[in-house]
């Protein structure tokens, strides 16, 4: 980082996003964002993820002034008369009860990302579909057997063995889909200063 480089703060705690952005070679530090992270009725899954990212970024922003915030939060749902948001499962009855649910069917990860600079305000929302294949209960606990991924939105991870539960992906930034969309967030950066 160069002295005219304002230090970057990542607002989150998430180590997926962590591991992500640390890909990209950069020095900076991750704080948890105070911020209330409750749906709110009606709101649709792309809204929600991308107040939630602008929400996370404006907060940490207040305490840091002079760095280069990026927030970010994704919202899982699935198209079953309505879009049904899929949380982190946290444990292995709704991650089954989750991932069957899915089975051949095509889950949305909206994923928004939110760099702030003092006034200054990027956002990206990066819609990733994931086509499920046809899952037996069978199925579903071999996959939770070997790869428990309960602290994931959908109860997979696809950088994992979720692969296997897939027909495709279809996605722009296949980062996207593990929490913060680099391809956007690279060219962000660079508009701001960063040299990525």
């Amino acid at each position: 980082m160069t002295d005219l480089q304002p230090p970057i703060v990542l607002a989150s705690t998430s180590p997926y996003r962590r591991a992500l952005l640390g890909r990209l070679g950069l020095a900076f530090t991750a704080v948890a964002p105070p911020v209330d992270e409750s749906e709110r009725p009606g709101e649709a899954p792309r809204q929600r993820a991308l107040r939630l990212a602008r929400a996370k970024a404006a907060s940490i922003a207040l305490q840091h002034p002079d760095a280069i915030v990026v927030g970010s939060d994704q919202v899982a749902s699935l198209e079953l008369g309505g879009a049904t948001v899929l949380h982190k499962p946290g444990d292995r009855t709704t991650c089954r009860r989750q991932l069957l649910a899915m089975s051949g069917r095509i889950a949305c990860f909206d994923t928004a990302v939110c760099v702030r600079r003092g006034a200054e305000e990027s956002t990206h929302v990066d819609t990733t579909r994931v086509h499920f294949r046809e899952l037996t209960a069978a199925d579903v606990e071999h996959y939770i057997d070997r790869e428990p991924a309960f602290d994931c939105a959908g109860g997979f991870r696809c950088e994992g063995l979720g692969v296997t539960l897939f027909r495709a992906i279809e996605t722009r930034d296949p980062t996207a889909l593990v929490g913060l969309p680099l391809i956007w967030l690279c060219e962000a950066l660079r508009r701001m200063g960063v040299v990525v």
